[in-house]
């Protein structure tokens, strides 16, 4: 499953990018990238995708890593519905 779209959405909603958010695909930088994604929107983003999607995500698998581009994000997501 690839769910990059509806984690893209579900970003741009959170972090109220609007238009600017539609330019980014896979490669996109988002730690650092975006001035929006700090911690407490962080946290409000975990919670739409595990809302959403239907899985739980613990304090031990949220990590720099998964929150390095959008498409390390979608294979995160991706990972918690196998």
């Amino acid at each position: 499953m690839n769910s990059i779209d509806t984690v893209k959405r579900i970003l741009i909603d959170v972090l109220n990018l609007g238009i600017t958010g539609q330019a980014m695909n896979a490669e996109s930088h988002l730690l650092g990238a975006y001035a929006e994604l700090d911690s407490i929107a962080v946290i409000s983003l975990i919670s739409r995708l595990e809302e959403h999607f239907g899985f739980d995500v613990e304090d031990d698998e949220i990590n720099g890593q998964v929150f390095e581009t959008l498409g390390t994000l979608s294979t995160f997501v991706d990972s918690k519905l196998i």
